[in-house]
């Protein structure tokens, strides 16, 4: 989206420009419950890997940000392709707001737990 912002009493215009990104992380494969094999297996391992990888960097960057640390955490958005296209989306002046679906069927308890879990990472 783009903007033009107008200040009268300056005379200036600024060019505002605000991304905003939506995405379906699909969620963790448990290969136990599904039954994958071979390529959907693979998938869903590739999957876990992103998912693994988003939550070190979620948790670097919240390590950065606190102001007692006196180093700095490296953020390893290049560990995978999601997290270096979501680099703009994590750091910086940047939003995010994360959506977790969660089952109330108890047969689906440890996913909806693993889930919560990675929410509060």
């Amino acid at each position: 989206m783009r903007g033009l912002q107008i200040d009268r009493a300056a005379g200036t215009a600024k060019d505002k420009v605000a991304i905003i990104n939506l995405i379906d992380l699909a969620g963790s494969e448990r290969a136990d419950s599904t039954g994958a094999t071979g390529d959907r297996l693979k998938e869903g391992a590739a999957i876990n890997l992103s998912l693994t990888s988003l939550g070190n960097c979620i948790s670097a960057l919240a390590a950065n940000s606190d102001p007692a640390l006196k180093k700095k955490v490296r953020v390893p958005y290049r560990d995978s392709a999601l997290t270096m296209l979501l680099q703009n989306s994590l750091g910086g002046n940047a939003k995010t707001l994360m959506i977790a679906a969660l089952s109330p069927a108890d047969i689906n308890y440890e996913e909806t737990l693993s889930t919560l879990r990675y929410a509060d990472r």
